[in-house]
């Protein structure tokens, strides 16, 4: 596996869509060689999604910024 996403080679920033997520919001590079281990260490939860996107995207946004670099 990669360290980067493909297509972003300078990482995603916060709050911008991954290049490789598709019209139905699966990943493109799902089972591929190529898809980063990061991404796959990063598993859903009830308290990741909650019970709607939008509570989904809101984790989601404040875990990016949590880890963002300074």
């Amino acid at each position: 596996m990669t360290s980067s996403i493909p297509g972003m080679p300078q990482g995603k920033p916060a709050g911008v869509r991954c290049i490789q997520l598709g019209e139905d919001n699966r990943c493109r590079i799902f089972g591929k060689p190529e898809r980063p281990a990061f991404c796959g260490g990063l598993q859903p939860s009830e308290d990741m999604c909650g019970s709607n996107r939008e509570q989904a995207i809101k984790w989601l946004t404040d875990l990016e910024r949590a880890t963002a670099p300074v």
